[in-house]
């Protein structure tokens, strides 16, 4: 296989996990493009900083199923987030659902909510969790500790963890604190190239703290 370990990857996640042997990760914890029309400052709270990015659609389009096919052909479990946006694509038998429930405390024209299916087989879950964030990347990007909490309650010691579209990047800031070897894609340069920046800034001042 000719992709390494803990590192972030400018790809295509098609093309890359073609490359990929079945089940090599224990899990995969993805956030893929939902098909709404999602613009560059979408889920922005008044006051906030815009983005600096100024693409006004990423997410013009779904994954195919073919996506969620090849998803679960290398990953043994998975928890992928908005599967309420494209159902019909992913399998629905699971009784593990995951509700974030992102603490608005005023009236919102997103979702104050967000879903995720899983593989997994135990009840699903809640987690309340504030959204608020400085110095957003992505319209999308996701709290750090929303991602803690996934490693902590899906993943062991040793689970190899697979992100197909990294965006922010917070999944894999969440794997190095927490020790997990991950891989990720993301084929939007500006976002890879903001995502790398955030990971080294990330690794820099934990190593200062050491």
């Amino acid at each position: 296989m000719k992709y390494e370990l803990n590192r972030l990857y400018n790809i295509d996640c098609m093309e890359a996990m073609k490359e990929i042997p079945d089940k090599y990760f224990e899990l995969a914890i993805v956030d893929p493009p939902y098909g709404i029309g999602i613009n560059h400052n979408m889920g922005r709270r008044k006051g906030d900083k815009k983005s600096d990015y100024k693409k006004v659609i990423w997410d013009d389009k779904a994954p195919e199923a073919i996506y969620f096919e090849e998803l679960q052909r290398v990953s043994k479990n998975q928890i992928i987030w908005g599967a309420n946006h494209f159902i019909s694509r992913n399998p629905v038998d699971s009784s593990c659902w995951i509700v974030w429930d992102k603490l608005f405390s005023e009236e919102v024209s997103f979702a104050s909510v967000e879903l995720a299916w899983t593989s997994f087989k135990t009840v699903a879950k809640r987690i309340a969790l504030s959204s608020k964030q400085s110095d957003r990347i992505h319209p999308t990007q996701k709290p750090v500790a929303l991602y803690k909490w996934l490693l902590n309650n899906y993943a062991k010691k040793g689970d190899k963890i697979l992100d197909t579209h990294v965006g922010s990047a917070s999944s894999l800031i969440a794997c190095y604190d927490m020790g997990f070897d991950y891989m990720g894609f993301e084929l939007d340069r500006d976002y890879f190239e903001a995502a790398q920046r955030r990971i080294e800034d990330h690794k820099a001042q934990i190593r200062w703290v050491l």
